[in-house]
């Protein structure tokens, strides 16, 4: 069983003000492993995609991603982009960092899919 959103599950869940996220994998970089994934949130008339390349600091008895440390020390919370509506911000996660649209979580599952990921290993 997946958790992840329909197309009409996303949009509705981002109108009522909640965030997505979704996993996007992973690379290697100088022997370390670099986690990505995006959150999609809204504030206020604002909607809000924030990329988040982070080291693989965890474990299975450490599955908090949004705490382990970002790659570009510039960009602490990862990087931002903000847009005027729903489509404009989904259209960004999915042609700029590669998001599928029926792959998307509700927030707080994205620690769900990053072990995965470890089992997957």
């Amino acid at each position: 069983m997946n958790n992840y959103l329909t197309k009409e599950q996303l949009k509705a869940k981002l109108s009522l003000g909640k965030a997505v996220e979704q996993w996007l994998g992973h690379y290697e970089s100088d022997g370390e492993t670099i986690l990505k994934w995006v959150r999609i949130y809204s504030e206020k008339d604002e909607h809000n995609v924030l990329y988040i390349a982070c080291y693989d600091q965890g474990n299975v008895d450490n599955l908090d991603i949004s705490d382990f440390t970002v790659v570009d020390p510039d960009e602490p919370y990862g990087l931002l982009d903000t847009f005027y509506t729903l489509d404009e911000a989904v259209d960004f996660s999915l042609n700029k960092y590669g998001a599928v649209i029926d792959r998307f979580v509700n927030s707080g599952m994205i620690e769900a899919e990053y072990l995965n990921y470890l089992n997957s290993k």
